[in-house]
Order: structure tokens, then C-alpha cells, then sequence
């Protein structure tokens, strides 16, 4: 869509939602959400041309990004894609989360929220509209003050100048004006070739406030007579609270109450240090958890997942005769890769503020990357109008899916232990220490993936592989679209729509019903079936005889935008030359949220410890919006996905949680990170995402860079000892 019907600022885009397959830029801007956190109340002159977008007398221009900044640099990308429209500096708009609003909805998604590498290309073209609609309207409104033609006016830099007499108004100057000013044509934006922002390297907004400290997360966020609550959670998955004793806790100074809420029990403080030792106080006797398909034992667990493994599951993909071509091959591989539960553990743990209203509504004070479901789920649980709920969202401490969360849970357990404690008539903001989020469940799934491929004439003739996970669809309001015939699509995804031309495959899964709460993760199923992808195309590979790079590029000769970033990662990793004595190389590619990667890896082994020395990734995801922005977004992909392959895995033991904090949960230090490389492929084709798509390919490309230093081959994540005699 190259425009949009422009009509005033009081009917100016009546809703945000996919139709017929275009988008229809519109929203409708509620009364109650005028005003966004920090922002002044409307004045009369402000002008409002859509949801976004406000420009105030001052001539200060304030952009309501409707995707939450979680260190991944959306807000500016989106005040780059508006200054373009409305050809002004990136830097000289102001950006503001976001209320809860269906008028801020993922064009993606249809409901507010952030994830799954959809920010930018989902509204790219919204943003677009939104800056281009309000430059036209206050050209517009300059031309028609003046009694000129609006086409022999220009606006640049925040002013509207018309050069043949000299006249310059600027933005602030024309908001009220423009305000009224209708437009009926559809605006025509900008050719690529034409632009000034949008691809040009980009200074981050929230860089310095961060930097100084100023940047106000969940975690930060107080207001007056705040009390601080901590909840005791049952031990194990399942657990039920029997009995508990609150008198040693009520004699800590400083606490407020102990209440019984749905999840646990919560102790309120006066501050933090208060609740917590008051927590650490309470005398509890939990009942275990029942039911599933195991023993709550990471040991049996896999036991069992690798016995399902080895019978039918449901059938995802079914290409030619797999059963045929495995019994007619010269040679047949059989692999078993497994990956671990993994916890999200943003550097922020989970916190939520919540004030009770006399009208039964509350306002909530959250880092959460799903607005669209957590709003309705308060005002469901409060039985009040959308209206009475008002969110407002911070920066978010990282996510990576933990802020998501299709149950709500720690937003409704923060509005439990707030309505529990009502007689207090104190707003209480309920906090998660890092120990009670890595041991709380919501995990990545533990997966089992049994492989067994065929070799017939040089070649790879078939591809039978089965995958054992839970399913974090199962049980949540998406488990509609996404399970279909018994298979959890998020499961397979990179797995049942594999690329390679391999002319018999076929894709199985089991979804084992356990009571591990288990959500999205970082890449989602894409971090598990590009390991064990990747990790079998290496071992067929080596039993071919072949170079893994060039099995891959023959493999992929029907898609040239994979062939092209292994082609790029390759010849800036000197593949084709020899690697210092001792240093293994590996390499994979993989597509997945629209974005295509690929990376090569360059690692040691020290005594039975993996040194990984290099990273080089190539990324095509179309449009580059910020090269900076891209960069930095796949360093710290890196870094995160190094951390999940060498160190980071949950483990359960007779039911419960072994790990706990960063000390057994390892995060890749600063002396242990290697230099990463960002090679980013120019490219006329579809935008696609880029947070999600650098992780799943770094796991395959350590263990076979190891495999090349001397290691033997590894197939189940995180290494960690697995090297050492």
C-alpha cells in the first residue's frame, strides 16, 4: 500500500487491522487512553493525526510506539521509519510506550504485543503512513495560510518553507491548523532510492538515559506508599500449598501481611528487604504435584522422551517414501539430539505495581511484552470495562519471551496478591527474585529429536525424523491456530518446512503432557530443530566425504537467499582456508521469522574446555531500517545463544528445580566472548526479523567447530562437562 485516505484528525484512521490481505492504516483513539506515561495532558492545538503521532505547539513531536523497548532498539528503528514520513531528525522525536489499546495492536499478531521478530516489518508500512499523513496534513495547512500551492511548499527539518516567497512556518506553528485540515488524495511515500533515514546508521535514543542510569524498568518504578510483596510458590510443578504458619514472618520488622493467594503465599513489606526475610520465615508444607506423562526427573524424562522417539507420532510432513528410501539406501546415519529446558532470565526479574481504584479498576505499573493479553485478563479477573484497567508499561529489562505470557501469570498473581490485601488500601508491587523465575518454570520445552537419514548414489535420499517436546500451545488461547491435526506448529517450525532438496522426508511429533509450565523462548522451536538439523547435515557430510559448506550450497540450490548468506559468512570466515593449529570451524544456515542466517564459528578445546574464538554471521532480512540497530541485535544473539550451547540448562531432580542463579545458570562472561562479526547482506527482497533469527544457527556451528579442534561429536546441549575427562 503506497497511501492512505487522509481525513482530519477527529476521523482520521477508525481501526488497525489486516483486511482482504492490505493494510488498512487506522485506529480509533480512545478517550481513555489520550494520554501515554509521562505525557502531558492534550492541548486544544495539539495535533493528532492518528494514534502515533502528536505534535504540540513547542513543535516537540512525540511518537506512542506501539512496540515495547526491550534492548532491542525498536523504538528507534520506529522513530526513523516516522522522521522519514515526516522528514525530521530521528533524534528530535520523542518516544513514549504505548497504553493498552487494541488501537495498538501487532499487525502480525492482531493483539498488542512485541515478540517474535515481527516488530519491524509488521508496521513498517503503518509508521510510514503515520509520518508521510501528518507531513502532507500540515503542508497542507502551511499552503493554505499562506494561499499558495501545497505542491510548491517543502517541509524539511520540522518546517514547512515555501521558497518562491521566502515564507517559513514551523510544525509547532501549523499543529492546530493541520488539525482540521482534510486531505483526500492518498499520500504517495517516498522510493527507496529517495531516502534520507531509513538504512543510515543510528544513534539509540534510550542509550544515554540508560547509560546514566535515568532509564526507569518495572523494577525502578515506585509511587507513593508502595509496599513490596513476595510470594512463596510450591517447590515442585504442581504443588499445592497444605499448610502454613505465618507468626515468625509477621514478626519481622517491616511486615505489612502475609495473605494466601492462588499460586503460594505472599508476604508484604514495607520494602523489599522486609518481604524477603519475612518469606524466608514462614513455616510451609506443600502436597506434591500429580499427573503427566513422567516422573518429574530431567534422567527419566529424557529416558522417556527418547522412547517416544522411537514409535509414530503425528505427522507434520510426509514427502515421497521415507520407509522405502531408508530400506533401499547403501547406508543409513541414526542420530539422538536433545536440548534442555531453558529459562528466559532477563537481567530484570519480573515485577508488577498495582493500584486498586475505588471503582473497582486499577492501574497496573509492568515491563510486559504482551499488553493484548494481559488487559483483558485483568479486567476479566476485576469484572470491570476495559476503561477501569489502565496499564502502563517501562522499559523492559530484556524478555525473550518470559514477558509474554499467555496465562498472565505474574501480572494476575501481582493483582491476586493486591486484591488479597485490600484492607491495606496500599498500591503493592509484587517482585520475583531471579531464583524464583529460573526455578518458577515457563521454559523453553526439553526436546528429543531422533533422526535417521539415508544415503543412496552420493547423495542424501531420505530424511526421517521425530521430535519429542511439550507443547506451549497446549492449554492457551492460541492453541487453535497453532495445533493442527496434533501438531503444535511452533514444535516443527524449522524442521517439517526444512528447504534442503532431500526428495523423501518426513516429520513426526510427540507432545508428552507434563506439569513443567513451559511458553516461547528465544527463536522458539527454531532453537531446537536448527541444532539438530544442522548437526545431522554435518555427520552426513563427513560420512559423505563432502565439505559441509559446499553439501549445504547444493542442498539449497533452490534458494538463493540461504545460498547467499552461507556464501557471505563463508568467504568473510576464510572458510576455504586452513584454520590455525588447533582451531576447528563450523558452519550453518538456517531461515526463520522471515530472516535468513547463516554463521560460522571458529573454537578451540583448552583441557577439555571449549574456547570459542570468532563468530561471523551474514543476515538478509530485507530492508535494513538501522544497520546499527541490526548489528548489535545479532552480537547479542550471539552471545545469548552461546550462553544456551556451553553452560545454560534446567535440570529437574526428584521434582525439583536444581538451578538457581547465575552461578549454576552461566551466562558467557566478558574474557569468555569472542569477537562477533555482523556481515549484513543488502537485499531488495521482503523485510523478515533479525532478533530471533541469530540464534538458532549458533548451536550446530560450535559443536561442529569443536568437532573439527579434536572433540568428540555432541548432541545433547548445554556441553558443559560433557568435553572433560
Amino acid at each position: 500500500m503506497s497511501g492512505v485516505e487522509n481525513l482530519s484528525r477527529r476521523g482520521f484512521l477508525k481501526g488497525s487491522l489486516l483486511a482482504g490481505g492490505g493494510l488498512i492504516l487506522g485506529v480509533s483513539w480512545g478517550a481513555r487512553r489520550a494520554q501515554a506515561q509521562d505525557a502531558e495532558p492534550e492541548a486544544p492545538a495539539v495535533f493528532q493525526p492518528n494514534a502515533f503521532l502528536r505534535i504540540a505547539p513547542s513543535g516537540e513531536i512525540t511518537l506512542l510506539a506501539k512496540h515495547d523497548e526491550m534492548g532491542q532498539g525498536i523504538w528507534t528503528g520506529l522513530a526513523i521509519v516516522v522522521a522519514e514520513g515526516l522528514r525530521v531528525d530521528p533524534a528530535t522525536i520523542r518516544v513514549l510506550p504505548a497504553p493498552a489499546d487494541p488501537a495498538f495492536a501487532n499487525n502480525a499478531f492482531g493483539v498488542q504485543a512485541t515478540g517474535g521478530s515481527t516488530s519491524t516489518w509488521s508496521s513498517y508500512e503503518q509508521m510510514r503512513m503515520a509520518g508521510a499523513t501528518a507531513r502532507v496534513a500540515l503542508v497542507t495547512a502551511a499552503a493554505t495560510q499562506w494561499g499558495v500551492d501545497a505542491a510548491d511548499c517543502e517541509a524539511t527539518d520540522g518546517k514547512v518553507r515555501h521558497a518562491a516567497s521566502d515564507r517559513v512556518l514551523g510544525y509547532g506553528e501549523l499543529a492546530q491548523a493541520a488539525g482540521d485540515v482534510q486531505i483526500a488524495e492518498r499520500v504517495e511515500l517516498r522510493e527507496r532510492a529517495q531516502f534520507e533515514r531509513i538504512g543510515k546508521p543510528t544513534p539509540r535514543q534510550d542509550s544515554a538515559v540508560k547509560v546514566r542510569g535515568q532509564a526507569l524498568f518495572s523494577l525502578d518504578q515506585r509511587v507513593e506508599g508502595m509496599l513490596t510483596a513476595l510470594v512463596a510458590r510450591p517447590p515442585t510443578f504442581g504443588g499445592k500449598l497444605a499448610r502454613f504458619d505465618a507468626a515468625e514472618a509477621k514478626a519481622i520488622p517491616g511486615v505489612k501481611a502475609v495473605v494466601e493467594v492462588p499460586s503460594g503465599v505472599a508476604v508484604i513489606g514495607d520494602g523489599y528487604w522486609s518481604a524477603f526475610r519475612g518469606r524466608a520465615a514462614l513455616e510451609l508444607e506443600w502436597t506434591p504435584g500429580e499427573g503427566g506423562d513422567a516422573p518429574l526427573d530431567s534422567d527419566a524424562l529424557r529416558a522417556h522422551f527418547e522412547g517416544l522417539s522411537q514409535r509414530p507420532g503425528n505427522v507434520a510432513r510426509d514427502d515421497g517414501d521415507v520407509v522405502a528410501a531408508l530400506s533401499a539406501a547403501e547406508r543409513t546415519l541414526e542420530a539422538v539430539y536433545e536440548v534442555p529446558y531453558q529459562a528466559h532470565a532477563p537481567m530484570e526479574p519480573l515485577s508488577c505495581l498495582v493500584e486498586l481504584r475505588a471503582d473497582g479498576g486499577a492501574k497496573l505499573t509492568t515491563g510486559t511484552q504482551f499488553l493484548g493479553i494481559d488487559h483483558p485478563a485483568v479486567v476479566g479477573r476485576l469484572g470491570v470495562t476495559p476503561e477501569q484497567v489502565e496499564f502502563q508499561n517501562s522499559y523492559l529489562g530484556g524478555g525473550f519471551g518470559r514477558r509474554a505470557n499467555p496465562a498472565s501469570d505474574f501480572v494476575l498473581e501481582a493483582l491476586e496478591v493486591a486484591l488479597a490485601a485490600k484492607d491495606l488500601g496500599a498500591p503493592i508491587k509484587t517482585v520475583w527474585t531471579r531464583e524464583d523465575d529460573l526455578q518458577g518454570g515457563w521454559y523453553r520445552p526439553l526436546f528429543v529429536n531422533r533422526i535417521v537419514a539415508g544415503i543412496q548414489d552420493g547423495a542424501i535420499s531420505a530424511w526421517h525424523q521425530r521430535i519429542v517436546g511439550q507443547s506451549i500451545a497446549r492449554g492457551t488461547a492460541f492453541e487453535g491456530a497453532m495445533i493442527k491435526d496434533g501438531v503444535d506448529g511452533t514444535s516443527v517450525e524449522g524442521a517439517a518446512d526444512m528447504p534442503h532438496g532431500i526428495p523423501n522426508l518426513k516429520v513426526e511429533l510427540h507432545s508428552p503432557v507434563l506439569r513443567v509450565p513451559v511458553q516461547w523462548w528465544r527463536s522458539v522451536g527454531h532453537s531446537n530443530t536448527a541444532f539438530a538439523k544442522e548437526s545431522m547435515l554435518d555427520e552426513l557430510a563427513e560420512a559423505l566425504g563432502q565439505d559441509p559448506y559446499a553439501l549445504r550450497m547444493q542442498l539449497l540450490e533452490e534458494h538463493p537467499r540461504l545460498q547467499r548468506v552461507l556464501r557471505v559468512a563463508a568467504e568473510a570466515a576464510g572458510w576455504d582456508t586452513e584454520p590455525a593449529e588447533g582451531m576447528g570451524r563450523g558452519i550453518s544456515v538456517h531461515e526463520s521469522f522471515k530472516g535468513f542466517a547463516a554463521h560460522v564459528v571458529e573454537a578451540t578445546l583448552e583441557d577439555g574446555v571449549p574456547r570459542i574464538r570468532r563468530v561471523v554471521v551474514a543476515i538478509d532480512c530485507g530492508l535494513v531500517i538501522n544497520p546499527d540497530q541490526v548489528e548489535a541485535q545479532l552480537q547479542g544473539a550471539a552471545i545469548f545463544a552461546l550462553s544456551a550451547t556451553l553452560g545454560q540448562g534446567i535440570t529437574l531432580k526428584d521434582g525439583r528445580v536444581e538451578q538457581s542463579n547465575f552461578h549454576d545458570y552461566p551466562l558467557v562472561r566478558i574474557h569468555e566472548a569472542p569477537a562477533v562479526e555482523v556481515h549484513i547482506v543488502e537485499s531488495e527482497e521482503p523485510m523478515g526479523g533479525i532478533g530471533e533469527v541469530g540464534v538458532p544457527g549458533v548451536a550446530s556451528a560450535v559443536c561442529s567447530a569443536l568437532r573439527a579442534a579434536g572433540a568428540p561429536r555432541i548432541r545433547r546441549l548445554p556441553i558443559g562437562t560433557q568435553l572433560q575427562g
